[in-house]
C-alpha cells in the first residue's frame, strides 16, 4: 500500500517569490545602470576642455600659483595616470564615498541631501499632478464621440509638444508676473511648488493620456464591461471601478519613463524658477567644471530611474498578474 503525498501550494506565496526574483534582476541591471552612467560621465567630463585644477582653486579669476595648482593636483590624484584615475574613483564609490565639491568644497553626499529633497517633492508633486489631469482628460471624454474625442486628441497632442522651458517662461509671465497668483521663485513654500510642477506635469499628462485614452477606449468595448452596465451601474462607476484598471496598464508601465523625464526636466524648470534641487546643482556644476559634484549628481538621477522602473514593472505586475504567468 503506497501512500501519495500533494504538494500543497500558496498561490500567494508563489506570486510573491516570483516578483522577488524578478526585482533582484531587475536590480543587477540596475548595477549595470550605474556602472555604465559613472564609468561614461567619469571619462565624458575628462574629455571637456579645461582644467578641473583652475575649478578646485577657485577658477581663473583666482590666479593661483604654479605651486598651488600643483599641490591640489597631487592632493586630488590628477596627477596619476587617468586609469588609475578611474580605479581609484570606482574604489571610492564602492565605499559609498562621491569625493569633495570642487566649487562648494564640500562632501557631495551632503550636498545631494540638503538638495535632494527639493527635486523628489518637484518630481512626486509632477508626477501626481500629470496622472490627475491624464484620469480627468480621458475618464471623462474617452468612447464620447469623435468631435469630443477629437477635441480631447488634440489637446493631448498640443500638450506632449510643449516644450519644460517654453511652458516655464509662459506661466511666469502669465500667472508669477501678470496675475501675481504665485510667487515667481523660492522653493519654501506650497505656492512655490506650483508652477514648476504644472510646467513639468502638462506635458508628460498629454503623452500619458494618449496612450490611456486608446487603451481606455478598447476596454469600453470589451464584454466584461457590457456585462457591468447591464447589472445597472452608472457609467462613471464602470469607468473607474472595471474599465479603469485595465486601461491603466499602458500608461503605468511609462510611469518608470516618465520618472526620469521628470528628474532631467526639473534642470531646467529648477533654473527657470531659480529653485533649489539637484537639477540646479548639476547645471552649476558643469558650468564650473566641478567633476566629483556632476558624477554625483547623475548617479543620484540614474539611481532614481533604475528604482523608478523597478517599482513601476512591479506594480506593472500586481495590476495584471497574467504578465507575470506569461514571465514565468
Amino acid at each position: 500500500m503506497s501512500t501519495t503525498i500533494f504538494a500543497v501550494t500558496d498561490p500567494r506565496r508563489e506570486r510573491l517569490a516570483a516578483l522577488g526574483r524578478r526585482a533582484a534582476i531587475r536590480l543587477g541591471g540596475g548595477v549595470l545602470v550605474l556602472w555604465a552612467v559613472a564609468t561614461l560621465t567619469f571619462f565624458a567630463l575628462r574629455l571637456m576642455p579645461g582644467d578641473p585644477v583652475l575649478a578646485i582653486l577657485g577658477g581663473p579669476s583666482a590666479n593661483p600659483t604654479p605651486e598651488a595648482i600643483e599641490a591640489a593636483r597631487v592632493e586630488f590624484g590628477l596627477d596619476q595616470p587617468l586609469a588609475v584615475q578611474y580605479l581609484l574613483y570606482l574604489g571610492r564609490l564602492l565605499q559609498g564615498d562621491l569625493g569633495v565639491s570642487y566649487s562648494q568644497h564640500l562632501p557631495v553626499t551632503r550636498v545631494l541631501a540638503e538638495q535632494g529633497g527639493a527635486t523628489l517633492e518637484l518630481t512626486i508633486a509632477a508626477l501626481v499632478l500629470a496622472w490627475l489631469l491624464v484620469l480627468l482628460l480621458t475618464v471623462v471624454t474617452a468612447g464620447r464621440g469623435r468631435v469630443i474625442g477629437g477635441i480631447a486628441s488634440l489637446a493631448e497632442t498640443l500638450s506632449a509638444a510643449l516644450p519644460h522651458f517654453w511652458l516655464g517662461v509662459v506661466l511666469l509671465a502669465v500667472f508669477a508676473f501678470g496675475l501675481r497668483w504665485f510667487p515667481p521663485a523660492g522653493s519654501d513654500s506650497v505656492a512655490s511648488l506650483v508652477l514648476p510642477a504644472f510646467s513639468l506635469a502638462i506635458p508628460l499628462a498629454g503623452f500619458i493620456a494618449q496612450v490611456t485614452r486608446e487603451s481606455l477606449e478598447l476596454t469600453l468595448e470589451q464584454p466584461f464591461v457590457l456585462t457591468a452596465r447591464t447589472r445597472g451601474l452608472s457609467d462613471l462607476a464602470v469607468r473607474f471601478r472595471h474599465a479603469l484598471r485595465h486601461a491603466l496598464l499602458p500608461g503605468v508601465s511609462l510611469s518608470g519613463w516618465a520618472i526620469g523625464a521628470l528628474i532631467s526636466g526639473a534642470v531646467v524648470s529648477e533654473v527657470i524658477f531659480s529653485r533649489k534641487g539637484i537639477g540646479r546643482q548639476l547645471y552649476q556644476a558643469v558650468q564650473a567644471q566641478d567633476m566629483p559634484l556632476v558624477i554625483g549628481v547623475s548617479l543620484v538621477v540614474a539611481a532614481g530611474y533604475v528604482l523608478a522602473n523597478i517599482l513601476v514593472d512591479l506594480l506593472y505586475q500586481w495590476i495584471d498578474p497574467r504578465q507575470q504567468e506569461a514571465a514565468a
